[in-house]
């Protein structure tokens, strides 16, 4: 059980970089990151688990909030650039502007 949690958690944080390094479309790379932290939670709560440790699992709660809120910024950033009239590929934003 405990390889078969760790083979899982490898796969998804091996998707979501992949999906970062590969494609250049923000919402998908914006994706391929939540996927990665999705991946260490899972692996931060098996290990919490197996250890009966609490504080693990309030840190677990402390990531999917960061997470939560990094998703919101980045959606909302890229709703910005759509609505500026940009492309939502990464490699057409070459700068910021207000």
């Amino acid at each position: 059980m405990n390889a078969a949690v760790w083979a899982v958690t490898g796969v998804l944080f091996c998707a979501g970089l992949a999906m970062v390094v590969l494609r250049r479309q923000l919402l998908a790379m914006l994706l391929g990151i939540e996927l990665m932290a999705a991946a260490a939670n899972v692996g931060l709560v098996h290990q919490a688990c197996l250890l009966s440790d609490a504080e693990a699992l309030a840190a677990v709660s402390i990531v999917i909030a960061v997470a939560a809120a990094e998703a919101v910024v980045g959606l909302s950033l890229i709703l910005r650039v759509l609505r500026s009239g940009r492309g939502l590929g990464a490699g057409e934003l070459t700068q910021l502007s207000g």
